[in-house]
């Protein structure tokens, strides 16, 4: 039999309506038993680490999470149970973070309460149950029959079941009833940052440029800012204001840059004030195809590391 053991952070999959829209409060044992024979095959252990909607989670409740996982002689794989809005986020900052010799991480949730009709919340549970068993490290994601690589994955759509991603690349396995159906190799972390970086107060916040956008919020947010990330237009680029005032801000603080764009990867091609190569001669750090939420998380656990931010985006 494999040993699971799953863990509940909150969103969507255990939550339940009311008067005042729906909450998490649903138990992590609750969520087990919409599956009834998921136990058959499967020892199965359970943690409640919070209940937070996937809008409102931290990283400080991602790093209790992390202190709560098993070591790999104890269980065969980790399921976390976690709101969609920042489920990619998550993903993404423990795959940055999880030892090499920590069990296999799924994150899976729900875009329908179990209390809805035709919820997917039991199938979404089922498939990364399946998906869990075939892996051996890393960190992942699966969502409507579908396994994504956390590095890659993005919510896409506000409400369709069919809501995860993963532009470019597509995802790295198909799940059936039979089993995992792999469509090309899954990548994760090469050098992991260690999951205490997750336990970071840094303040990192995220500027869009757009049409006559001036560098305002830069110079507002810069005294208190230990980074920035652009989400800039494009291949990476600015406006010539915003390009200006990142470029002082570069004397305190790295930045990095990423790109509005839903698919597509960052690249200095530009000139002027605010285009992509003269930022990148001015010391930017751009963000290859990670989406700018993305970015800042790999910000974030680097400024904590004490590392390059290039070395963690690379």
């Amino acid at each position: 039999m494999s040993r699971i053991h799953i863990i509940g952070t909150g969103g969507t999959i255990a939550s339940t309506g009311g008067s005042d829209g729906a909450t998490p409060s649903l138990s992590t044992e609750s969520i087990v038993e919409l599956v009834p024979d998921l136990t058959e095959n499967t020892e199965v252990s359970t943690d409640q680490i919070s209940q937070r909607p996937g809008f409102d989670m931290d990283l400080a409740t991602l790093a209790a999470v992390a202190e709560q996982l098993p070591a790999a002689d104890s269980v065969d794989g980790i399921i976390i149970t976690h709101g969609t809005d920042t489920m990619a986020e998550s993903a993404y900052a423990l795959d940055l973070t999880l030892a090499h010799d920590a069990p296999p991480v799924v994150f899976t949730g729900a875009q329908r309460r179990p209390e809805e009709v035709s919820s997917d919340a039991p199938a979404n549970l089922r498939d990364a149950v399946r998906a869990v068993t075939q892996l051996s490290r890393g960190v992942f994601l699966a969502f409507n029959g579908e396994l994504h690589a956390a590095r890659d994955v993005v919510k896409a759509h506000t409400s369709a079941l069919e809501t995860f991603t993963s532009p470019e690349v597509g995802p790295v396995a198909s799940i059936t009833r039979s089993g995992v159906r792999w469509n090309h190799e899954p990548g994760t972390a090469d050098t992991p940052l260690g999951t205490e970086t997750l336990d970071t107060d840094a303040t990192v916040p995220i500027i869009t440029s757009g049409l006559g956008v001036d560098g305002t919020q830069i110079e507002q947010v810069l005294e208190h800012a230990d980074g920035i990330v652009i989400a800039g237009t494009g291949l990476g680029n600015v406006t010539a204001q915003l390009g200006e005032a990142i470029s002082d801000a570069l004397e305190k603080i790295p930045v990095v840059v990423a790109s509005r764009c839903h698919t597509g990867a960052t690249e200095p091609v530009y000139g002027t004030a605010g285009g992509g190569a003269t930022l990148a001669n001015r010391g930017v750090v751009f963000a290859d195809a990670l989406p700018p939420w993305k970015a800042r998380i790999a910000l974030l656990l680097a400024l904590e590391a004490g590392v390059n931010p290039e070395s963690v985006i690379a």
